[in-house]
């Protein structure tokens, strides 16, 4: 009788309908398995399990807050544990395990969980990929996706959050999960104080003031760039590290030993699988032991090779190497390591795999036909612009730098344009220029005090009737010996004068060589997009539809980045050693900073601005490309136009008009901190766009997938296939032209090949070289590619995904027309006389050097 009236009262045995269990699925990876000398780590956490230290999940409503004392948090649900810690073992090759969560479910307390709160009790750290409910009532099945590292609490001040899969604007954020995701950005931007641990999950700003050492003297000082009228810079990511005892502006630095240990966020760690993170010891085995031990080996025997037979040993022979180095080298570099960056034969070390442009033909790279074309297909073929007077001006101020006008005349170039007038060929569009004479004159005085000697160079070039690039002329310049304000003196070269001819063309390849490392690559790429990447996770939730759309382009960049800071373009790093601008580098792609403009690293803008292009409304995309085979450009705009198609399609699903732009909080700072902080020195500019308009978000996000991924990969995975032969792209000059009547004027005449070799390619800087866009030009083996994603459920909306797909299997298509055109023979400038395809926006890859592929982010 009274459980009669208690069913009547409470429906009938209802408290059991609301309780009840539901089951998920966390896959994980332990530290074990990704740091193989943490035996320990692994015993640890299995003491700590048995002791009752164990990892606890609670489920948050994203439908129900508490409203006692709890800020209208979402209730939370009951502690569960994952299951089998102990008895689940993983293999040092697998990876990923699975565990299983069982939840006491209670449908009126959770209703629907929009977020899980973790506590790792355990003494180590583990990299948490997923949380995957089953048979959620009501809902199904519910992922979580989370990609982070999860230490231990002690290094925590509350538990971490992890939230589903769901996208939300802020002002449309459940209320149960709004404070959560406040507090979530408010952890990610940290205080600004202290130097940052590995644990620390901070992303702030800060100057490139790491770069040099002055606590080991004033040969190793460099200035700080960034946070100066003189020395603007893009920011990079702070670590927090104490100043230097002898300047306190400057940082100090690690000791090269600790190189893979400057601080970066953990989750912008490169990937336990990635072969970047081999490719990390690559670069510090260079730096630290290869490069002194290569210098020991060069300095005792002839610096140059005599011919070019010789530079073709390191790819069939190698280099001879004494014994006591190879002992030196094989004792500091693991072997696995050493058989992946050098081909070893006993004796033989230093032996390289062919590169592309000299697999087919070992002299075809001597062509002026294939000079001109790799401005149009190499790795720098975004410089090239159209000319528009004669001779070509200078923007230099002519009160500081005097007269800069050319002296390339109409003598030296009308009988080679195809019987027409300068005029007429300005007029039909078909004088081109390759110019860095601005660019480099203001430094190249200062430049030239160090081994370097070379020169600012203008190349003129015809685009002739069968479609290929045919040059004219090269002026190379030096600045006035009695002082700036007069002036260049100048040199005009023709092909007629073969020898001299040759050693022009090589120093428009230094020039071109060192413009392409430090701007086109380091600056316009690596360091211009990590100000986005930090402002990114400091004002835009996981939840927020454009931190989904942009994240994936983010992977690696800021670990590649900060590595790059410790090893390569820091005071006395390789890039100094490998590149002419020597101990000047980084100060010069600060100057060349001041020149940078957003809006026009949009591919139609960068086009239409070098005059390479015309807007017509008749052609494709309503841009008209004035050489038709322009193979970077007309794979790029294939694949710029299908990023923002897919960036539009996307952007639609939640934003239904420039209003509701307006109107997000997290956008709105978002865009400010890039502006102000980010790129601060930048930011009183009036070109930056508003973020009024939905138009400009969608070409914003557009400008930043297409720097990260396209055109990085466009200018990176070359740099081996090409410049993995010095002598075609060289890097450095160590003499100027030999005048008239001297001996070495005479040997250029008997010998030019010598001459070259001498002037450009010293066996130790060749060697190192190529030891290093050896590895630049190498895809790891889990890399992720454009129109692809690492996490299937990476969003729950369903309009999302199929703008998605359409986008992937656009990308697919666009790979395909890409090599029907490599097999059409008319199109000569993406075959060229060295029989090497234009592969370079082919969007997919396999792992290596392959000259393919567009990752979705500046990963190496």
């Amino acid at each position: 009788m009274f459980k009669n009236i208690i069913d009547a009262v409470t429906g009938g045995g209802d408290m059991q309908n609301h309780r009840q269990t539901v089951k998920g699925t966390v896959v994980l990876m332990k530290k074990n398995v990704l740091d193989f000398n943490d035996f320990s780590a692994s015993l640890l956490d299995r003491l700590h399990e048995f002791l009752g230290k164990r990892v606890s999940l609670q489920l948050i409503s994203a439908v129900n807050a508490d409203n006692h004392g709890n800020g209208l948090k979402g209730k939370l649900g009951k502690a569960a544990y994952l299951e089998d810690w102990i008895t689940t073992f993983t293999p040092l090759t697998a990876g990923e395990a699975a565990f299983t969560v069982t939840f006491d479910w209670d449908n009126e307390e959770i209703g629907t969980p929009g977020a899980f709160l973790i506590r790792n009790n355990h003494h180590s750290e583990f990299y948490l990929k997923s949380l995957t409910l089953e048979d959620v009532p009501s809902h199904g099945v519910i992922h979580f996706p989370c990609n982070s590292w999860v230490y231990p609490a002690s290094k925590y001040q509350n538990d971490r959050v992890f939230f589903s899969n769901k996208t939300y604007l802020p002002a449309e954020t459940p209320i149960s999960l709004l404070k959560y995701r406040e507090e979530e950005l408010e952890n990610l931007r940290g205080d600004g104080k202290g130097q940052l641990q590995e644990w620390d999950r901070v992303y702030d700003y800060e100057v490139y003031n790491d770069l040099g050492n002055p606590d080991k003297g004033p040969q190793h000082a460099r200035p700080v760039l960034g946070g100066s009228t003189e020395y603007p810079y893009p920011r990079r990511g702070r670590t927090g590290r104490a100043p230097a005892k002898s300047d306190p502006k400057y940082e100090s630095r690690l000791n090269l030993a600790l190189s893979l240990n400057i601080y970066v966020p953990r989750d912008e760690r490169f990937g336990h699988l990635k072969l970047a993170d081999f490719l990390s010891y690559a670069l510090k085995s260079i730096v630290q032991v290869l490069k002194p031990e290569f210098e020991s080996i060069f300095d005792k025997t002839p610096n140059e090779f005599d011919s070019f037979e010789d530079v073709l040993e390191l790819y069939e022979g190698g280099l001879e190497v004494p014994e006591g180095v190879i002992k030196v080298i094989r004792d500091n570099v693991p072997l696995e390591m050493l058989k992946e960056i050098f081909r070893t034969d006993g004796e033989r070390f230093l032996k390289f795999p062919l590169p592309q442009v000299i697999a087919v033909d070992k002299f075809a790279w001597r062509t002026d036909e294939e000079f001109a074309r790799e401005m149009l297909a190499g790795i720098n073929p975004v410089m090239i612009r159209r000319l528009e007077e004669f001779p070509p001006a200078s923007k230099l101020d002519p009160k500081v730098y005097g007269d800069q006008t050319s002296t390339i005349t109409k003598e030296h170039i009308e009988s080679n344009l195809e019987g027409h007038t300068i005029n007429e060929v300005i007029r039909e569009r078909k004088l081109f220029i390759l110019d860095h004479h601005d660019a480099l004159m203001p430094y190249l005085r200062r430049i030239n005090s160090t081994s370097t000697k070379t020169y600012a160079s203008r190349t003129l070039l015809l685009l002739q009737k069968n479609g290929t690039l045919k040059p004219l002329a090269i002026e190379l310049s030096l600045p006035h010996p009695e002082g700036d304000q007069h002036g260049a003196i100048s040199k005009v070269f023709v092909p007629e004068e073969n020898s001299l001819w040759q050693l022009a063309k090589g120093y428009v390849g230094v020039v071109d060589s060192g413009y392409h490392q430090l701007i086109s690559h380091w600056l316009h790429t690596h360091a211009v997009i990590e100000p986005f990447i930090i402002a990114t996770n400091r004002q835009l939730s996981v939840l927020h539809p454009i931190y989904k759309l942009l994240h994936p382009h983010y992977r690696d960049t800021m670990n590649i980045n900060a590595l790059g800071r410790q090893i390569l373009i820091n005071a006395g790093g390789a890039l100094e050693v490998t590149v002419f601008t020597s101990k000047y580098s980084m100060e010069f792609s600060s100057m060349l900073y001041k020149d940078w403009v957003f809006p026009e690293q949009a591919l139609p803008q960068d086009l239409l601005k070098r005059g390479v292009a015309v807007k017509d409304s008749s052609c494709p995309h309503g841009i008209k490309l004035l050489i038709e085979d322009y193979p970077f450009a007309v794979d790029g705009l294939e694949i710029w136009f299908a990023t923002k198609i897919w960036v539009e399609d996307y952007c639609s699903v939640y934003y239904k008009d420039d209003e509701s732009i307006k109107k997000d909080a997290e956008l709105q700072s978002w865009w400010k901190e890039i502006r102000e902080k980010g790129h601060g020195d930048k930011k009183d500019e009036p070109w930056w766009p508003k973020m009024q308009t939905r138009e400009e978000l969608i070409e914003t996000c557009a400008i930043i997938i297409w720097t990260a991924s396209a055109l990085h990969a466009a200018i990176n995975f070359g740099q081996y296939p090409y410049g993995g032969y010095p002598p075609n792209r060289p890097a450095i000059s160590s003499k100027l032209v030999p005048e008239k009547g001297t001996p070495e004027y005479d040997e250029l005449l008997a010998n030019p090949d010598k001459t070259y070799l001498k002037t450009f390619t010293s066996q130790f800087k060749a060697v190192l070289g190529i030891s290093l866009v050896e590895i630049l030009s190498r895809h790891s083996s889990d890399e992720v590619y454009l129109g692809q994603r690492d996490t299937e459920n990476w969003t729950s909306d369903a309009d999302a995904l199929e703008a998605f797909a359409k986008f992937g299997k656009k990308i697919e298509d666009i790979e395909e027309g890409m090599k029907r055109m490599n097999n059409d023979e008319k199109l000569r400038n993406r075959y060229g006389p060295v029989k090497m395809p234009y592969t370079l926006l082919y969007p997919s890859s396999e792992g290596g050097v392959t000259g393919r592929g567009i990752p979705n982010s500046v990963s190496i």
